[in-house]
């Protein structure tokens, strides 16, 4: 049984530079201005990996107080810089054709809820489809646990597993799951990038995935 696991923000859901730009005024409200480019690299870790992150971009550590609360004008900034969500060219499509042709699929998303609604309501996606979102596993990408815990949900072995994602942190999170990726560049990264980060396959956007889900043999 082939399964196809689908990261979402920046893969089902055009959210990148809100994410971006949300992070860069909620840092610069704590004092530490940087640079969009620099938040960019980060998008698709966990809020606390990526606040981290920054941290060191920044050259002064944030305690777990200063975490939580960038973490939280980040999710104000985010919902109102974004209140609506716009698939990606294709989604909702892509995602319609594998519930019509029996398709194993799930997504695994490091946002959380409620933040992460408003975009599965945009995909059209009902309670048959299986979402994991970061509260419910330990660690966020690029561990690995995102996508172990979907594809156990989806009664899939990780060899049968298919990752799709946007982003180095998804793909390096399936490399670690041993769960082949495929990478789409609607989030922003180049082909090369997601080649070396281990994507076997690199399509522009969902429907054009959608066009090639032969090449994966997940359709006749």
């Amino acid at each position: 049984m082939t399964a196809l696991i689908f990261d979402l923000d920046g893969t089902l859901v055009d959210t990148v530079y809100a994410h971006v730009f949300a992070w860069q005024r909620a840092l610069a409200e704590a004092g530490m201005p940087i640079d969009g480019w620099r938040i960019h690299r980060r998008i698709g870790m966990s809020g606390g990996l990526f606040a981290r992150a920054v941290a060191r971009e920044v050259g002064r550590p944030l305690d777990a107080a200063e975490t939580e609360a960038v973490q939280r004008r980040h999710g104000e900034l985010y919902r109102e810089l974004l209140p609506e969500r716009r698939p990606l060219p294709g989604a909702v499509e892509l995602l319609a054709e594998l519930r019509d042709r029996g398709v194993v699929h799930g997504i695994a998303t490091s946002g959380r809820r409620p933040e992460i609604d408003a975009s599965l309501e945009a995909l059209r996606i009902g309670p048959e489809t299986t979402i994991v979102e970061r509260g419910d596993v330990l660690r966020a990408k690029p561990e690995p646990d995102l996508f172990i815990e979907c594809a156990r949900r989806l009664g899939a072995a990780p060899d049968e597993c298919y990752v799709v994602g946007d982003a180095v942190w998804d793909l390096l999170a399936a490399r670690r799951a041993k769960m082949l990726s495929v990478g789409v560049l609607s989030g922003g990264y180049g082909e090369d990038e997601l080649t070396r980060a281990g994507a076997f396959r690199v399509y522009r956007d969902p429907a054009d995935l959608r066009d090639s889900l032969d090449e994966l043999g997940v359709v006749p």
